[in-house]
């Protein structure tokens, strides 16, 4: 089937069995292969995407879902569209050590960014809560919340104009 959907701010169609999982249609289709696929069982968080705004994990999820819909990945997250720039939250991570082998940072880094902007100033406490569903095996998670705050706050400065 023929699906048509926004892909990091660009209009794609592309053909797929509906039967394909975004995750798939993007690293191997799509040739995007910063959406990691660590467990194929919705549980790592390493295939985090934004599907209309909103994070969900692209190794359970059908491309069909697509149709009609905006998707942003790890790739179309930067500071501004056509910089090498990165975004904030991106540069957090880089600053503050929230990753160590990067496996899980592109699902992190996303889900942090929905995190950030439904709450710009996160307790500790909620940074830990709202990564609940991304696991990471090297990092023991503290520069991930120091780098999350982080990022919320530059996001948070950016929106603000500062």
């Amino acid at each position: 089937m023929q699906i048509s959907f926004t892909l990091n701010g660009r209009a794609t169609t592309v053909d797929v069995d509906p039967a394909t999982l975004v995750s798939d249609l993007l690293r191997e289709q799509l040739n995007l292969t910063g959406t990691h696929v660590g467990c194929d069982t919705s549980q790592c968080g390493a295939c985090v995407v934004h599907l209309d705004g909103v994070p969900v994990k692209s190794c359970t999820l059908l491309a069909p879902a697509l149709d009609g819909a905006t998707l942003l990945t790890i790739e179309g997250l930067g500071a501004t569209a056509g910089s090498n720039a990165l975004h904030p939250m991106q540069e957090a991570f880089r600053e503050h050590h929230g990753l160590q082998c990067g496996f899980c940072t592109p699902g992190m880094v996303m889900t942090a960014t929905a995190l950030a902007a439904a709450n710009p100033t996160p307790t500790e406490a909620e940074v830990r809560h709202g990564l609940e569903g991304n696991i990471c095996r090297c990092t023991g998670y503290q520069n991930i919340v120091i780098a999350v705050m982080a990022g919320a706050a530059a996001m948070h400065a950016t929106s603000a104009g500062e």
